[in-house]
């Protein structure tokens, strides 16, 4: 290996949906590595669209919209173009730095944000989230999902609305392809993809793909890896600059 190309000749598994991947893919190209795509996820507009419609045109009313990740912010704030702009007095806020990167490319400079842990919990733990007794929160995210967040501000007397703007599918993927191509290491991104990827493997791929280095930017991803038998689980930073940074590490180090 190089300092230039750490990950010269490794293949990396990506396994987020395709159209998220395709940065990830050309940052481990130019680091020398081989990216394999292999979407667990696959994630489009949702069908209702006349329930968001009539929950975005009530959006003045509110005083929270959060953004649970880039997903959300993707199709949630698509949908609120399509029906004006967003509301002045609007608080915005993110769980995570990707979805808040991607609010502030979207033209929303002003972005709330946990600065350390990445998820509801580091959200919930900020300042402007805890005096919210009296206040309105729409929720844009995905189908279904951890309820965490709206149970917690609901408790703390808010009013919580879930607004779902996008949903989440398993696409058909032949696993024996993904062994036939000897990845040297694999990222996961989601517990929900990890759960599709486990559920697809019989027996003796899931002994053969629990050896190889898996990378999860989460500390709950790494923990439901471990309780699947995944011998080598490697926690990263958050986003594609911590996931990279780590598999260069990694790559050094081989």
């Amino acid at each position: 290996m190089t300092e230039d190309l750490p990950l010269t000749g490794l293949k990396i598994v990506i396994t987020r949906p395709r159209e998220q991947a395709i940065d990830l893919a050309h940052r481990v190209e130019k680091a020398g590595g081989i990216p394999l795509l292999f979407p667990l996820l696959e994630i489009t507009a949702v069908r209702d669209t006349q329930t968001l419609q009539e929950q975005v045109s009530r959006l003045a009313q509110f005083d929270f919209a959060i953004f649970i990740s880039p997903n959300a912010v993707q199709y949630g704030i698509a949908a609120i173009r399509a029906a004006g702009k967003l509301p002045a007095q609007l608080k915005i806020a993110a769980v995570g730095q990707g979805s808040a990167r991607s609010l502030r490319e979207a033209g929303i400079k002003t972005v709330i944000a946990p600065g350390e842990r990445f998820d509801s919990e580091g959200l919930l733990a900020l300042p402007e989230l805890q005096g919210v007794a009296g206040r309105s929160v729409m929720i844009f995210r995905g189908d279904g999902g951890r309820e965490v967040l709206g149970d917690t501000l609901k408790a703390r007397g808010a009013t919580v609305e879930y607004a779902t703007c996008y949903q989440r599918s398993k696409p058909k993927l032949d696993t024996g392809m993904l062994l036939a191509e000897a990845p040297d290491a694999i990222s996961v991104t989601s517990s929900e993809a990890l759960g599709h990827l486990w559920e697809m493997l019989d027996g003796k791929a899931r002994q053969t793909l629990r050896s190889m280095p898996l990378f999860v930017p989460h500390q709950r991803i790494a923990e439901l890896a471990r309780q699947q038998g995944w011998l080598h689980v490697i926690l990263t930073g958050s986003g594609d600059d911590g996931l990279l940074a780590a598999l260069k590490t990694r790559g050094n180090q081989d």
